[in-house]
């Protein structure tokens, strides 16, 4: 006799039992192609940071002379002990978040790291556990899912190489074999560290904008040489808020709309209008403008979308490049909103659009008001006229990043150049500098450094205002294809004038002469 559906005949499915059914080492293949992009893959590891409380993060790229070899993640949060290394390298467990984590998916710390290193190592220590560590690979995983468990010994020495970090306890991700680095060709091996570093920076500032600004964290991306030590460059990741702006492009803005979306409630949009043809880092740095224009949306106040209209409008279209707004998503929104695994776009349904259609603000003004102020800002600024700025070779390692992005904003970049470092080398005593054009390097006199470092330690970005002067002055010399002797007269008159300063300078530093201007 056939089974007979039931009243509630949709959920009355039969059962007779059931197997555990572990998921097959073929899984670990789909874990290494989950399309996350370098940056987003480290802005993942650094969520796991967030949540175990870091003040402290850093990106550490380990190199030679030649290649890019390893890359660290590491962090001062609460760490971990033995039990919680297990669980967070099992594959396919998810731990308890609550409402305020960043983790959503238990996934992250797999699959971003190896969708591009074929090994995966996590070392860790809480205030009341020993140092421990945990390893992953390619082949371990196809094993059977096999987790590799690091020696005491090498996990407190690794741990204690970033004492300075970490001290009580903390954490430190490592990637080897990272895939991209070794694809890399020798000769590219600067260009791609440069490219890596200035997408991660910016992708960091932005989606963790909110905890850069309120000083609750610090990131540092730093690049060593693993056979002498050096620190080749470090830099400090700076906010990118996609709303700071001195002035809006229009009085009255930014405006806070609320929308009534079915399944959430009231929902706050904060519309901004940024001025016109702003040349802040914040407004053009950030992407594509294009797609830079529409919801940002924020869970825990980490970005996980940066632009785009969620089924509110079509393409996006150019004249309303100036609109953005800020969306905090509420605890609850499942029914409504849902998250990329790799936090980088949210899915909507058409309960958010019919909402967004029908918001109003306090003063009874609609959205599409908002719109159609975006867009006229947008038409009149497009009309004034503007003057055009010189092109420039960007500037590269040995210059702060706050003059790189002060010349990023008010300059812009020749497209496809390689930047132009600056280095302190050895050179002969009658020279303040020299150019290296065909590596890109403009050269400064290591014995000089000392007067340009006095009472401070000496670091890769060093002595700001000299290197920056000597970049504008040179920038351009790097760009002739045909070099002409009066160049190479400029150059030495230059040496001469430069090194008659240094000298006046040594002199005043050993009289100790102090001005008597009133």
């Amino acid at each position: 006799m056939p089974y007979e559906l039931g009243a509630d005949w949709q959920y009355d499915v039969p059962t007779s039992g059931s197997k555990r059914l572990p998921p097959d080492s073929g899984y670990a293949e789909a874990l290494r192609n989950q399309g996350y992009s370098f940056e987003v893959a480290i802005a993942d590891l650094i969520d796991n940071s967030i949540d175990a409380e870091a003040s402290q993060v850093v990106v550490h790229f380990l190199r030679d002379d030649d290649r890019i070899l390893s890359l660290l993640v590491v962090d001062n949060g609460k760490g971990m002990n033995d039990p919680g290394l297990d669980a967070a390298m099992t594959v396919g467990q998810r731990r308890a978040y609550d409402s305020r984590s960043l983790g959503m998916y238990g996934t992250g710390l797999k699959a971003a790291s190896l969708s591009h290193a074929d090994a995966l190592t996590v070392v860790s220590k809480t205030k009341t556990s020993r140092a421990a560590g945990r390893q992953l690979t390619s082949t371990s995983l196809a094993d059977g899912y096999r987790c590799d468990t690091v020696t005491p010994d090498y996990a407190q020495t690794l741990l204690d190489r970033y004492d300075g970090i970490i001290e009580w306890q903390g954490t430190v991700v490592r990637w080897d074999r990272v895939r991209p680095f070794e694809t890399v060709e020798v000769s590219q091996t600067d260009r791609f560290l440069s490219e890596a570093i200035q997408k991660l920076e910016t992708h960091l500032g932005l989606y963790l904008h909110r905890f850069l600004d309120r000083g609750d964290l610090r990131i540092d991306i730093a690049v060593e040489n693993v056979h002498t030590r050096e620190l080749l460059d470090s830099i400090e990741v700076e906010p990118l808020d996609p709303f700071n702006y001195k002035a809006p492009g229009r009085p009255g803005y930014p405006r806070t709309f609320t929308a009534v979306v079915e399944g959430v409630g009231a929902m706050e949009l904060t519309a901004h209008i940024w001025p016109p043809r702003s040349p802040r880092a914040e407004y053009k740095l950030i992407g594509p403008l294009a797609e830079r224009q529409g919801f940002y949306f924020y869970r825990n106040d980490r970005l996980v979308q940066a632009g785009g209209w969620n089924g509110q409008r079509g393409a996006a279209e150019t004249h309303l490049n100036l609109a953005r707004i800020a969306v905090d998503l509420p605890s609850q929104y499942a029914q409504v909103f849902s998250l990329t695994v790799k936090k980088e776009g949210v899915e909507t349904t058409q309960a958010f659009a019919r909402g967004v259609e029908t918001a109003v603000d306090a003063q009874g003004r609609t959205f599409r008001t908002y719109l159609a102020d975006a867009e006229s800002v947008y038409r009149e600024g497009s009309s004034r006229a503007e003057v055009k700025r010189k092109a420039v070779i960007p500037p590269g390692k040995g210059l702060s990043p706050t003059v790189r992005r002060a010349i990023q904003e008010e300059l812009p970049e020749k497209p496809g150049e390689d930047p132009i470092a600056i280095a302190w080398v050895a050179l002969p005593h009658n020279r303040f500098f020299d150019l290296d054009r065909e590596n890109r390097v403009i050269q400064l006199n290591r014995r000089h450094r000392d007067i340009f470092n006095t009472g401070q330690r000496s670091g890769s970005n060093d002595a700001p205002v000299a290197k920056t002067l000597l970049y504008l002055m040179l920038e351009e010399l790097f760009g002739f294809t045909r070099w002409e002797k009066k160049r190479s007269d400029q150059i030495d008159y230059w040496n001469t004038i430069l090194l008659a300063a240094v000298d006046a300078q040594r002199e005043r530093a050993a009289h100790g002469t102090k001005d008597h201007t009133p």
